[in-house]
């Protein structure tokens, strides 16, 4: 399975950020894709390749037009107008009814943000974008023919919406693959399937009124879990998207067995829908221990997960999410994407 993977993704390198009512260590680290990468290169999983350049059309297929304008702009602006060169931290955020769009870059910081993770510095945006690039590089490599490919993004990019930011992540890579792939052909139908820890709101929004993606995530329930505001089992999508949104919220300290049993269920509905391409958003934060998790799978359990998702038969690109407690991080992508291999 070939790996894509920029080290320009390591540009992106916020020092702190404010979590539990404190500032601490940012935990979307660079450290996480090296430790990534090197458990690929010791399984000798295959190939990891640079990604070409594919411009910015597919990411303006997904994103708006003004948002990507603010993203690639937002530094720059903020340090003329005299910000901290630490990086972009919104203060205020328009909820309900407040819908003026300012234009000073402290206000656009909040405007374009959903949360206070998603920190902009000098490198955010060429890490984000071939965090992208990698995600329509591996799209293309299962377009031309391969059975799999994994695309190794960072910053993440669930959480992000059709025009803003929050959770770590910037541009949506998941909803961009599942675009390119829907672009692939007449007619084309894509599965996309989420098995973070957290619910991937921004991925069901975009697709949320659409029935050729078809959206699934199992994930903590959003009662007590980030990102708090969508994942409940009710929303089903809306409009031609009827019926093509299916969350699971799972309980705390849900185990390899019950998750295993969610998965099955959720593998039995994308083959109901039998679409033409799988697009995984792959995060191993349910791993037991995790700094921003409560279930407690162990490593067994994500090797697995890759013989249940290779039971689909489907062409399948694999794209990185989260996964922070480092110790097993490597372990545990690799333990997926080896389950795939080897079924």
């Amino acid at each position: 399975m070939v790996t894509y993977y920029s080290p320009l993704q390591k540009e992106h390198q916020p020092r702190l950020e404010f979590f539990e009512g404190e500032l601490k260590q940012y935990l979307d680290a660079p450290e996480r894709t090296e430790i990534i990468l090197d458990a690929i290169r010791q399984s000798q999983l295959g190939e990891v390749i640079a990604p070409a350049d594919y411009g910015m059309a597919p990411l303006a297929a997904v994103h708006d037009a003004d948002y990507l304008q603010y993203l690639r702009s937002a530094y720059s602006n903020w340090i003329t107008t005299g910000g901290n060169p630490e990086g972009i931290y919104p203060d205020t955020f328009p909820v309900r009814g407040m819908n003026h769009r300012p234009t000073s870059p402290a206000a656009l910081a909040g405007y374009y943000s959903m949360d206070l993770t998603a920190i902009i510095m000098a490198g955010t945006w060429s890490a984000a974008y071939d965090s992208a690039q990698c995600a329509i590089n591996a799209s293309q490599c299962v377009r031309m023919g391969a059975s799999a490919a994994f695309a190794l993004c960072r910053p993440p990019g669930h959480h992000a919406m059709a025009d803003a930011c929050g959770g770590y992540c910037f541009l949506n890579n998941a909803a961009i693959a599942a675009q390119w792939l829907c672009e692939s052909g007449r007619a084309m139908r894509v599965a996309v399937l989420d098995i973070d820890f957290h619910h991937g709101n921004g991925t069901q929004m975009i697709f949320y009124r659409r029935s050729d993606v078809f959206y699934l995530s199992l994930h903590a329930n959003p009662d007590r879990q980030y990102p708090y505001f969508t994942g409940a089992a009710d929303e089903l999508g809306e409009g031609a998207g009827s019926g093509y949104n299916l969350n699971y919220p799972l309980e705390a300290g849900i185990g390899d067995q019950r998750y295993l049993e969610v998965l099955t269920e959720a593998c039995d509905e994308v083959k109901q829908y039998a679409p033409h391409y799988l697009v995984v958003s792959l995060g191993v934060d349910t791993y037991q221990g995790d700094p921003l998790g409560d279930f407690r799978l162990s490593s067994c359990a994500y090797e697995f997960i890759g013989h249940k998702l290779a039971q689909l038969k489907l062409p399948t690109v694999f794209i990185m999410e989260g996964g922070y407690g480092t110790q097993q991080l490597g372990h545990n992508v690799v333990g997926v994407l080896v389950g795939f291999e080897s079924e």
